[in-house]
């Protein structure tokens, strides 16, 4: 899978992708619950769709806040299989 170009990253961040951030060829959002059971919860989900796809994010989870990052590192950046996780993250968010 190639990487995608600054063109077609920023093309994704302006129309799918509006609540993530670039930071470094990487894709970065943060999500606040409830509280932790709510935390937790979203991520069991997160981690099924991501087992599902074989492409795991790096994340971290602090009481009711999950951030998550997203980057292909066989790409050396961000990619449609990265892109394609993001939108489906925000799908259950």
């Amino acid at each position: 899978m190639k990487k995608l170009t600054p063109t077609e990253l920023q093309k994704q961040l302006n129309t799918n992708l509006q609540l993530w951030k670039l930071e470094s060829d990487v894709l970065v959002r943060e999500y606040k619950f409830q509280d932790f059971i709510a935390a937790f919860g979203f991520m069991t989900k997160v981690a099924l769709l991501a087992q599902q796809a074989n492409h795991h994010p790096d994340w971290s989870n602090v009481y009711n806040k999950v951030k998550i990052c997203l980057t292909t590192h066989d790409a050396g950046g961000i990619t449609e299989k990265d892109v394609d996780l993001a939108q489906e993250i925000e799908a259950i968010a």
